[in-house]
């Protein structure tokens, strides 16, 4: 990504502060109750998936999450995956 972030060096000073959050502030310790409440049907993943692929067409995907134009692709093992 070529986007850039400006602000005023003096706000620092103030005391405001900088964050960043990747993957949605999700951690690694989040993930087997995320899986659990999953496979209880107690959340529904399958709605963010906008796209299947084999994993063949990785380039392809991440073409198409930069552009926009799916949400979240799942990269299957398996060649005889829709694409």
């Amino acid at each position: 990504m070529d986007k850039k972030l400006s602000f005023n060096p003096l706000e620092i000073l103030e005391g405001r502060k900088l964050k960043y959050v990747v993957f949605g502030g999700f951690k690694k310790s989040d993930i087997p109750s995320l899986v659990d409440k999953y496979m209880n049907n107690e959340f529904d993943l399958d709605k963010y998936i906008t796209q299947r692929m084999a994993f063949s067409n990785i380039n392809v995907a991440m073409e198409m999450l930069i552009a926009g134009k799916c949400l979240r692709c799942v990269l299957q093992m398996d060649e005889d995956c829709p694409n």
